[in-house]
């Protein structure tokens, strides 16, 4: 596993339409290995490896959930903006980075606006929601708006560090996902029919926007979406509500709130992991979705699935995956990509 790459991945800022910084580094990873490249308006990343037969689209979000400052009072403690789906309850305590628009980055804070517990009666509630939580930079008020701007992006710090046999870190959603995809198209061995349309999107966390932008531009007969998904195999939650497990391998969805995945495609993902003796888990997340969702239903729509990494701790900073199951990720869509085109996943009148 290339853990300095994903090091790279995960620590580099990037909330949803802000992706520069991580749009760097796939444009760099990308380059050698794709027949072309681009990028359009919103900043989706295309990289294209040429084929004669279908069009498969590839899709991993660059985007991490984040802030943007709402605004700066005369104290200098800055309010925020979520760009994003978070819990405030891991919130607390946490350190930032806010980039400037002029690319600068500042340190920061990010505390709850409620007391101090040592200064709480036995009637002071102690609920705590996302619009209590402020940032403070260390700088009184004069300077901190002198020093940072309304619309700056605010992101989580905390790099990637291993533990055990797993990684864990801010943004493996969906760095991790974008990590698998590069990886996948370096172990390929060979090439099928198929065209493949490597795309590192943009906007997923906001509404899947990139993804629904690209795959009207790719038109594809295939679309794999590469993402998270949750690994609740943790205290406090039942066994059978766990969706996936660490360990157990790469997760092939099933169904989601934002797609079913095609039934073909389920099946054909599952007998080139048996064939290859890849550990595969099945996946079925009663909420939430991936940028599948946006391709399965654009034009004349799609075969669809995801792929997903089980992660644990999914949107807070201590994300966290096994490494054998980012290496099964990696291989089965290096595997599927060998042969995509292979196999019809239409349906016919009987």
């Amino acid at each position: 596993m290339n853990i300095d790459l994903l090091a790279e991945l995960t620590g580099a800022t990037g909330i949803a339409s802000r992706e520069d910084d991580i749009r760097g580094i796939v444009v760099r990873e990308l380059k050698p290995l794709v027949d072309d490249l681009s990028v359009d308006a919103l900043g989706n990343v295309f990289g294209v490896k040429n084929g004669d037969g279908p069009t498969v689209m590839v899709s991993a979000h660059m985007d991490e959930i984040g802030f943007l400052i709402r605004s700066i009072d005369d104290k200098g403690f800055i309010r925020l903006q979520p760009v994003g789906g978070f819990d405030p309850r891991v919130l607390v305590a946490q350190r930032v980075k806010i980039k400037t628009r002029n690319g600068d980055v500042v340190p920061g804070v990010l505390q709850p606006g409620v007391k101090p517990i040592h200064l709480m009666g036995p009637n002071d509630s102690k609920d705590l929601k996302l619009e209590d939580l402020f940032v403070d930079i260390g700088l009184p008020g004069d300077e901190a708006k002198q020093t940072v701007s309304v619309g700056d992006m605010v992101t989580l710090d905390r790099p990637l560090a291993r533990y055990g046999d797993t990684i864990a870190s801010k943004a493996l959603d969906d760095r991790c996902g974008v990590y698998v995809m590069i990886e996948a198209l370096r172990s390929m061995t060979k090439q099928g029919q198929a065209k493949i349309v490597a795309v590192a999107s943009t906007q997923e966390e906001v509404g899947l926007r990139g993804a629904t932008v690209a795959s009207y531009a790719v038109e594809p007969d295939i679309s794999v979406a590469l993402d998270v998904t949750i690994a609740a195999d943790i205290p406090g939650t039942p066994d059978e509500t766990a969706v996936s497990r660490l360990r157990q391998g790469a997760a092939i969805k099933v169904f989601d709130s934002s797609h079913i995945s095609n039934p073909k495609l389920v099946e054909h993902l599952r007998q080139i992991a048996e064939e290859h003796k890849i550990p595969h888990q099945m996946e079925l997340l009663p909420r939430g979705g991936t940028d599948a969702g946006a391709m399965q239903k654009a034009r004349a729509g799609s075969a669809a699935v995801t792929l997903s990494i089980p992660t644990r701790y999914v949107h807070s900073v201590n994300e966290m995956a096994a490494i054998s199951d980012i290496d099964a990720c990696v291989n089965l869509l290096a595997r599927f990509l060998e042969v995509a085109g292979s196999r019809n996943y239409g349906y016919s009148i009987a």
